[in-house]
């Protein structure tokens, strides 16, 4: 079942790339203290992430954080040296988190652990945004599969 509004993030551990050193944390942990927006995409690299979602989101950075946000984080069931080399790439750093998920064990506390296309592989994670304040959830904007609407940047900033 995916997590729901009132929640608490869950303590899946996940690895963030901070000061060039590999940190392991939990989303929990992550959301602590803050107000935080966690974006999930199905894989780092994939052309509806690289080309709207994440750019979204580092593009309505300031905006995002003008309306409360403390930290936003990008998950992807892929290892930290991709999500470090997409966050490089893609200009990221400083803006968003790249929160690494390797074997799915978030999207999979999260609820949207879903079996992908065969040109993905493999378990990934729904695409989706949510919104939470001290680790609980207080807005989910999930996607169908194969839809890329209500987790945008430009959706969730709306709404806030």
């Amino acid at each position: 079942m995916t997590i729901a509004v009132g929640q608490s993030l869950p303590d899946a551990m996940v690895h963030i790339k901070r000061d060039g050193k590999v940190v392991e944390t939990s989303l929990a942990e992550w959301g602590q203290d803050k107000t935080v927006i966690l974006i999930a995409v199905p894989g780092a690299f994939t052309p509806t992430c690289s080309e709207k979602h994440l750019p979204g989101y580092i593009t309505h950075a300031d905006a995002l954080k003008a309306k409360g946000i403390d930290a936003i984080g990008c998950l992807s069931v892929n290892d930290i040296y991709v999500m470090a080399a997409w966050g490089k790439q893609s200009g990221a750093d400083g803006r968003v988190d790249m929160i690494a998920d390797a074997n799915g064990l978030a999207a999979h506390a999260l609820g949207i652990d879903v079996v992908s296309t065969p040109v993905l592989g493999s378990q990934r994670a729904a695409r989706l945004a949510l919104v939470a304040k001290s680790r609980i959830v207080t807005h989910i904007y999930k996607e169908e599969p194969a839809v890329y609407e209500v987790s945008s940047a430009e959706y969730v900033l709306e709404r806030l």
